[in-house]
């Protein structure tokens, strides 16, 4: 029994010895004594050494078992050849060369106003009358004067053929009805100004004076606004270095974004002159108004196909890399196995034309090659790979 006891108590005294309770970093640098401090720094970049050298075995023995660790996963697709249109897209505003102000062409009252804002007219219809001030008045004076002249002029010239009277009577009678007949036509045609009439089919945009307001030709005198809403163009610039590939009858796509609709046209005139502020030249495209919601003035942007390859490669914009001279170049797979490895080729291309998210390749990318798509950014010139996906581009 007592070397039962003996034995306990030995247990015990070295369980206390094991339990010893490890002084914490805070209470080291609370004790400020230097020599511990140090010490129990030694003591931690021991301890961190031994798990690095663990780790770095571990590291070792995991490669040599997982042979795929280093072998990067990317995705492909096969060049092919396919339509490329390519798309100039311009911005310009809605114009109608049939958008003028109405002056009136003499002084007076404003009499009558036959229309209103928004009505549509005709070319040739009245749209208002101004008061003549006894023109049409003296028209009716004159008129009887020149069929009274007309008729002494008549009798005249029956006496002349057979001789009786003088010449004289005959030539002034002749002289007197024809200056008579030239005053009747410069009279009318003064009072057809009192009319002012529409100059082509249209609609009236704006009344400017009201019944009752005197009126004269001159700046800031116009009475109406007509516009014809149907024979709308587009008038935009285009830069100069566009100049070889934007043609007449080139076909345009007109997009009006705040009415969220797209018209079809074509280019009608290219400009003849550059403008040298800007270095750009003028295009105007046709646009028809069926709806008549397209405005003068409002904003269209323009996409005008400048370009079209029916065999053109195109590749996604954000696979291509650049090196320290400037060249383009992308990674394609070769030596492809049954198990989907294959070695990473670096090709310098040519590229021409981008259009949303793809470019078109114009050199060193024939038919059928299979280029890294997903993954294209993080594989070297000659690295073994893995295929895990080849997609439709």
């Amino acid at each position: 029994m007592k070397n039962i006891y003996t034995l306990i108590i030995a247990t015990v005294f070295l369980i206390s010895c094991g339990e010893k309770k490890e002084v914490s970093v805070a209470e080291i640098i609370a004790t400020n004594d230097i020599v511990k401090i140090k010490a129990k720094k030694a003591e931690l970049e021991a301890h961190q050494q031994g798990l690095t050298a663990q780790l770095s075995q571990l590291s070792e023995k995991l490669d040599a078992l997982d042979t795929h660790k280093k072998t990067p996963l990317v995705s492909t697709f096969l060049a092919k050849e396919e339509v490329f249109v390519h798309y100039l897209e311009l911005q310009g505003s809605v114009q109608t060369k049939q958008n003028v102000l109405v002056y009136p062409e003499m002084p007076g009252i404003l009499e009558l106003v036959y229309v209103k804002e928004g009505q549509s007219v005709k070319k040739g219809e009245v749209l208002a009358t101004i008061n003549d001030g006894g023109l049409s008045q003296k028209l009716t004076q004159l008129e009887t004067q020149t069929a009274l002249a007309k008729t002494i002029f008549e009798r005249q010239k029956r006496l002349w053929s057979q001789k009786i009277g003088s010449e004289i009577q005959y030539l002034q009678s002749k002289a007197n009805y024809e200056t008579q007949a030239n005053a009747i036509e410069q009279l009318k045609k003064q009072l057809k100004k009192a009319v002012v009439s529409a100059p082509f089919d249209g609609v009236i945009d704006a009344v400017f004076k009201e019944e009752g307001t005197v009126v004269a030709p001159g700046r800031a005198a116009e009475i109406f606004r007509i516009v014809n809403l149907s024979n709308m163009y587009i008038s935009t610039d285009v830069p100069e270095r566009y100049i070889a590939s934007i043609k007449k009858n080139k076909k345009v796509r007109v997009n009006f974004p705040i009415l969220g609709e797209s018209v079809h046209s074509t280019i009608r005139q290219v400009g003849s002159f550059i403008n040298p502020n800007n270095r750009s030249f003028k295009i105007e495209v046709p646009v028809a108004n069926k709806s008549g919601n397209i405005k003068p003035n409002l904003t269209a942007r323009l996409h005008v196909n400048d370009y079209t390859n029916h065999k053109a490669i195109l590749i996604p914009q954000s696979i291509i890399s650049e090196n320290a001279k400037g060249e383009q170049f992308i990674y394609v797979v070769k030596n492809k196995k049954a198990n989907k490895e294959a070695v990473a080729q670096r090709v310098i291309i040519k590229t021409g034309k981008t259009q949303g998210d793809v470019i078109e390749v114009l050199a060193n990318l024939p038919v059928g090659t299979e280029i890294i798509q997903e993954g294209a950014r993080s594989v070297n010139n000659g690295q073994t790979l893995r295929v895990i996906i080849n997609k439709t581009h």
